[in-house]
């Protein structure tokens, strides 16, 4: 074992309860921004550290990088003419790591696929029932309106955005209300916030099973959400957003299709009341030397584990 397959370990140990301490910690609604980088770099230096450390322990080299020492290893026992020679020259022990770190690396590249192309279609889905039932309205421009007596207000991303208002929700809201809910979904869709949601949508149908995959999805999108009421209030005052989302919460919300991001949701009613308090009574924001250092830790989440996996280790 080298030093870079320990570093890489216990990267990927670390990270897992990093990640449960990550999602209830209370900074990161002072800084959803800052939080949300973290998040992205914690999943990515768990699956970078893990796949590393695995492939490193299967096939170690002789003092030089991880991932090219490994593909070099492994090129020199695939020209070996005896399959036999070629699992003698790893060991089962290895081999069964090597096995374990390829199979991670295709189910993280997989899962990453199909969420992307489940969310696609049902985006797809979503347009062609929109195209036969919604209509223009002059109270929020730029929006579709469904017929629908259900509170709902939601955004498909995409090549071709839209906004999507329920005739319960026209009907609930006044003027302002409907703006600031306008306001919110724009910023939505101008960030891309469904793409930084994706990999760990990924991740939750692919862990369903590890409670952190769940927290780490419901925190990321909390945190997106607070980032979209931080542009509105750019913009509006923050009763209108705040009212809009109560109404809307105790109205039950709607049902949100697949591949949606929602002002406010059906089951989420403790997390629109997190949003409501943070914009009645807005939290102090991190400094700037804690926004530096939490910028500091995602740098070197990413770049300590891809450095060990291309460059060598002297």
């Amino acid at each position: 074992m080298s030093v870079a397959d320990l570093v890489l370990a216990i990267v990927a140990i670390c990270c897992i309860p990093a990640a449960r301490a990550l999602a209830t910690a209370s900074w990161p609604s002072r800084s959803p921004v800052a939080a949300i980088l973290l998040w992205q770099a914690l999943g990515l230096s768990w699956g970078l550290a893990a796949v590393g450390a695995l492939v490193g322990f299967a096939v170690p080299g002789s003092g030089g990088a991880v991932g090219t020492a490994a593909l070099g290893r492994l090129a020199s026992l695939a020209r070996a003419d005896n399959p036999v020679e070629i699992i003698r020259g790893i060991g089962p022990a290895r081999l069964a790591c090597l096995a374990a770190g390829l199979l991670l690396f295709g189910v993280l590249c997989w899962i990453l696929v199909a969420a992307s192309a489940s969310v696609l279609r049902a985006r797809q889905r979503q347009r062609e029932l929109l195209s036969l039932l919604a209509h223009g309205d002059p109270k929020v421009p730029g929006a579709l309106v469904v017929d629908h007596p259900a509170a709902a207000a939601y955004c498909l991303p995409g090549l071709r955005p839209e906004i999507v208002i329920s005739a319960g929700t026209l009907a609930l809201l006044d003027a302002d209300e409907l703006a600031a809910v306008l306001a919110h979904e724009r910023a939505h869709l101008r960030e891309r916030h469904d793409l930084v949601l994706l990999p760990f949508l990924a991740l939750l149908r692919a862990f369903s099973w590890a409670g952190v995959t769940t927290r780490a999805y419901r925190a990321v999108g909390l945190l997106l959400e607070m980032h979209a009421d931080d542009r509105v209030l750019r913009q509006l005052p923050a009763r209108e957003l705040a009212t809009a989302l109560l109404r809307v919460g105790a109205a039950g919300g709607g049902a949100v299709p697949a591949g949606a991001l929602a002002v406010a949701g059906p089951t989420v009613e403790c997390e629109v009341a997190a949003r409501v308090i943070r914009l009645l009574r807005p939290p102090p924001e991190l400094s700037g030397v804690a926004t530096s250092l939490v910028l500091l830790i995602s740098a070197v989440l990413v770049v300590v584990p891809a450095s060990l996996l291309v460059l060598p280790l002297r």
